[in-house]
């Protein structure tokens, strides 16, 4: 069937690095690549920040976005964004009782992480989801946040540039999502990636997330000491927590250069041979697109914002 008249969806990575875009069309099940494309942005044209205007240089940043969607040759304009997790937070939270309302919800979680926020709750875009009921009672709740102000920039900008942005989350949200066809086979697992110079752990119990932990580690390679005291001291926290849960099955992603090193220094500090993930395998590339792991990494997120809306 021709591209034409077939479903597809856009997703897209925006960091201080450049602009990724990857095309899908297919289904979440069986996803086709059609194309990818990048831009750069020079530096000091974005800068990561929980509080101030990320984007320091809007014609330079607008350019670069309309640049590389030009490249796919594709008409699509609505957008699934990613953003590195320092944009914002994502905090696990146990609260007592029931919510009467989703925004009562929203309103007691308010009130229990005001003194914590890293700004002004009066500015901050404050999403939750229930995960689970304790055995005492608690709902157990992941939430995430963000600054108002920040999150918007992003939105106006690229609706200026001519694009809908429909979705925006986390660039660890769709590592996961990436692999979601494989990984939702495993009720227990435990997810390590460094991708963007971020360390990300997420830990599922019977197939419900316990436990996630993101840190930015600047100018890292990914298998120093630094990520592995990281995974060391986050697995200490986890098993603090929740003593008797073992940490089985692993998988990790890694970039390829890198990759096989950080798999053995996981293995060391979980004692579990973890299973590398590589997105190649995730996907049928079409003639335009590339189908080796060193060309596609770049676009591991950008792909798990796409099946968002596929």
């Amino acid at each position: 069937m021709s591209m034409l008249f077939s479903r597809t969806s856009l997703g897209v990575e925006i960091n201080p690095s450049g602009v990724a875009f990857a095309l899908l069309g297919g289904s979440t099940a069986a996803p086709r690549l059609e194309r990818v494309s990048y831009a750069p942005l020079a530096p000091g044209c974005l800068r990561i920040s929980l509080r101030e205007a990320n984007i320091l240089d809007p014609q330079s940043f607008s350019d670069a976005v309309r640049n590389a969607h030009n490249l796919l040759l594709h008409s699509g304009t609505r957008l699934s964004v990613t953003l590195p997790d320092t944009v914002g937070r994502i905090m696990m939270l146990d609260v007592e009782g029931r919510f009467k309302s989703r925004a009562e919800g929203l309103d007691i979680i308010r009130w229990k992480l005001k003194k914590n926020l890293p700004f002004d709750i009066a500015d901050t875009h404050l999403d939750y989801q229930q995960l689970s009921v304790r055995e005492n009672g608690d709902m157990a709740l992941m939430v995430a946040l963000v600054s108002r102000g920040v999150i918007s920039q992003y939105e106006e900008l690229l609706m200026a540039a001519g694009f809908t942005p429909a979705r925006i989350d986390f660039n660890s949200f769709n590592l996961y999502r990436a692999f979601e066809n494989r990984l939702e086979l495993q009720e227990d697992l435990t997810l390590i990636t460094f991708y963007d110079s971020t360390l990300s752990i997420m830990i599922f119990a019977n197939g419900i997330l316990e436990f996630q932990r993101v840190k930015e580690l600047s100018g890292s390679s990914g298998v120093d000491s630094r990520v592995y005291m990281e995974i060391n001291s986050s697995l200490k926290v986890y098993h603090d927590r929740f003593t008797e849960r073992p940490i089985n099955p692993v998988s990790c992603i890694a970039p390829p250069d890198v990759a096989r090193e950080f798999c053995g220094m996981v293995a060391e500090a979980t004692g579990v041979e973890p299973a590398l993930l590589e997105i190649k395998s995730m996907l049928r590339p079409s003639d335009s697109a590339p189908a080796d792991q060193e060309s596609l990494f770049p676009f591991t997120t950008a792909v798990g914002a796409a099946l968002r809306s596929l």
